[in-house]
């Protein structure tokens, strides 16, 4: 029940509690609430019950928690159970195959050259020539 509240906020509100009813009212008001609570509880779970009994048997696996839309996205989407056989299409893909064909194929080379580039050294630039365009510096 408490489990958004941390340490300091429990402190802060039984100081609350203290300075606004007193510690002659503060049991009183504690059990009007804790009785309130209870009532509250009694009321929603009959109300779940006649929500189950209406909807009959074929919802008898139903449960109110799977509305809440965090648990549907985990239950449903972020499941390990693969229907679609996601799994295996995935698999089957390799991205950086993929990228390393099609960039080879775009500057012109054959895939069996290699896909490193050559690491010749090169000559000086004499200084009335221009030097060589390298796509990947700019």
């Amino acid at each position: 029940m408490f489990s958004d509240i941390g340490a300091f906020e429990l402190v802060a509100l039984v100081i609350l509690g203290v300075l606004v009813f007193g510690p002659d009212k503060l049991p009183k008001v504690i059990q009007d609430i804790s009785r309130f609570v209870r009532k509250v509880r009694a009321f929603s779970d009959s109300a779940k019950e006649d929500i189950r009994n209406e909807l009959g048997p074929e919802f008898k696996d139903f449960e109110f928690e799977d509305l809440n839309p965090r648990t549907f996205v985990r239950k449903n989407l972020l499941d390990d159970g693969d229907d679609l056989g996601l799994k295996e299409i995935r698999s089957g893909f390799d991205l950086k195959e993929e990228t390393a064909s099609v960039t080879d194929a775009v500057n012109g080379r054959s895939r069996s050259s290699g896909s490193a580039p050559s690491l010749r050294k090169q000559d000086p630039v004499r200084p009335d020539e221009r030097p060589p365009f390298d796509p990947d510096a700019t």
